[in-house]
């Protein structure tokens, strides 16, 4: 198996990957099991419905018991009656499922090997936006040819490089100490900065 590569945006030799980080083996189900975590663990799970004990009105009865010829009710917001309470209804929980930091940090690495190995994966020389520069980071964009989305990988003191990508059109950024498995598998392009290529090899955002 060849030594994972990533090409250079800006051209000139590729980097050689760490076989460790880029270079694992396919692994479906791990990376689903993580994937599913994550997005669950996004939902606000502020969902909330009354029930009849919830809601107001109803405490007395609305008719006598027998002789009216309807059916027999205790109160007007009982879940029939328009108003009532609702049965089973969503109530605010929360939706975070727990996954081992070790199974996590695997499924990352998987997904990022799977980049490696269909060459959608791009370094980036942080430091060579000295400042913002949206019109820089889109010719070097549109010369590689790259895929939307487009997920932009940056170490936290790279500012410059995330404000020149942030507004250019499905194109995302996600500091490496917070990126996601659901990021890197949504990505058709993924573009990594050398400095967060450097903390990915080295473990530093598990």
């Amino acid at each position: 198996m060849a030594k994972p590569t990533a090409p250079m945006l800006s051209g000139g030799k590729a980097l050689s990957l760490s076989e460790a980080c880029f270079g694992q083996e396919r692994n479906d189900a791990l990376v689903h099991e993580v994937v599913k975590s994550e997005l669950a663990a996004r939902r606000q799970g502020t969902s909330s419905t009354k029930t009849r004990g919830l809601v107001s009105g109803g405490r007395s009865k609305p008719w006598r018991q027998k002789g009216t010829g309807r059916a027999r009710a205790g109160t007007t917001r009982a879940s029939q009656w328009t108003g009532g309470g609702v049965v089973f209804g969503p109530q605010p929980r929360n939706h975070t499922g727990k996954v081992n930091r070790k199974a996590r940090l695997k499924a990352l690495r998987t997904a990022l090997s799977a980049h490696a190995g269909a060459g959608s994966l791009h370094a980036l020389d942080g430091g060579s936006f000295d400042e913002p520069k949206t019109a820089k980071a889109a010719e070097l964009f549109a010369g590689a040819d790259l895929q939307a989305p487009v997920w932009v990988v940056v170490a936290p003191d790279e500012v410059n490089l995330a404000k020149s990508v942030r507004n250019l059109d499905r194109v995302f950024v996600a500091n490496v100490g917070e990126l996601d498995v659901a990021d890197v598998v949504m990505a058709r392009s993924l573009v990594v900065s050398k400095a967060a290529l450097a903390a990915l090899e080295g473990g530093e955002s598990s």
